[in-house]
């Protein structure tokens, strides 16, 4: 390596250690609001709360044109909404499946945002996480990262490299 390369590949190797640290964060950051919801929405193991199906029969709506709407069947709505609000934060804390688990957390921020449009300034914050988890990977903390290098290194063992 030449001396002029090195601090080019210091730099590059700092800078993917920062995008590392930075999405662990995100991720953990990005799965608390919704974790803490989704335990408010359960009394036991798949037994939604009565407030949750209350919520989605009486007091939240779909701020649609031409609406303001009810929501369809609130009693699958209410569940759907409490599995993904457990699901996918524990996937995205174990980096899992994170990016998938990260457009999951954007489209109920869509849902959430049309239920309660004067939370923008938080739901934006959202969205914006989501997108950078999605765009910049699950980071060094995560079970994909771990895999990604497990296959990795068996496949070049299989190669012969």
């Amino acid at each position: 390596m030449s001396a002029c390369s090195r601090p080019t590949a210091r730099l590059s190797r700092s800078s993917r250690l920062g995008t590392g640290a930075t999405t662990d964060l995100l991720r953990v950051a990005l799965a608390v609001p919704f974790c803490r919801s989704g335990v408010l929405k359960w009394d036991g193991f798949l037994e939604l709360s009565n407030t949750a199906v209350t919520l989605f029969s009486d007091e939240f709506m779909l701020h649609l044109p031409g609406g303001p709407y009810h929501y369809p069947t609130p009693t699958v709505i209410a569940f759907l909404s409490g599995c993904g609000e457990i699901l996918f934060p524990i996937l995205l804390v174990l980096g899992l499946g994170t990016r998938f688990a990260a457009l999951g957390l954007l489209l109920m921020t869509v849902i959430v945002e049309l239920t309660v449009p004067d939370g923008w300034p938080v739901h934006i914050t959202w969205a914006a996480m989501a997108l950078a988890i999605m765009a910049y990977g699950p980071g060094r903390a995560s079970l994909d990262h771990l895999v990604a290098n497990l296959w990795s290194c068996r496949t070049n063992s299989a190669l012969g490299n």
